[in-house]
């Protein structure tokens, strides 16, 4: 058995993009359309892991899925997170919160964050190895919303 991928729904394309790829940083392998299904797929994968999911595995990667009639998404939280290990979680929060996208938990510890995609799901952003120390503004920051 291997992992293969986790199925978000979307609202909006462009903003979803947006937010997954130009500031998380994850990079587009595949697309599928189905005039049918009336719907897109759009499959999504970490830097890190592009050695599998840009190969004949597309593992493990994040399956995006807009459906082309409006629909309510409204599960967000109630069923978990995507969770991603960073190189420097004080670096990429400040991108994050640079590109306008509110640090739900902030870093305060120097290893956890969380934030929300534009559709409501909880992202977790863990630091690579070892904590960092603790740095002003994420030591005093507080939580804001949800997580």
């Amino acid at each position: 058995m291997r992992y293969l991928h986790t199925m978000v729904r979307i609202s909006d394309v462009d903003e979803s993009l947006k937010f997954y790829c130009d500031i998380l940083g994850l990079k587009e392998v595949h697309r599928y359309d189905s005039e049918k299904g009336r719907f897109t797929n759009i499959f999504l994968y970490a830097p890190g892991d592009e050695a599998t999911a840009a190969s004949d595995k597309r593992a493990p990667v994040i399956e995006l899925t807009h459906n082309w009639d409006p629909e309510e998404y409204t599960t967000g939280r109630a069923w978990g997170h995507l969770a991603f290990r960073v190189e420097n979680i004080y670096e990429t929060c400040q991108k994050i919160m640079d590109a306008g996208v509110t640090i739900n938990r902030p870093p305060r510890d120097g290893y956890m964050a969380f934030v929300k995609s534009p559709d409501g799901i909880s992202i977790e952003i863990l630091q690579e190895g070892e904590a960092l120390a603790p740095a002003e503004p994420w030591a005093s920051m507080a939580n804001t919303g949800s997580w």
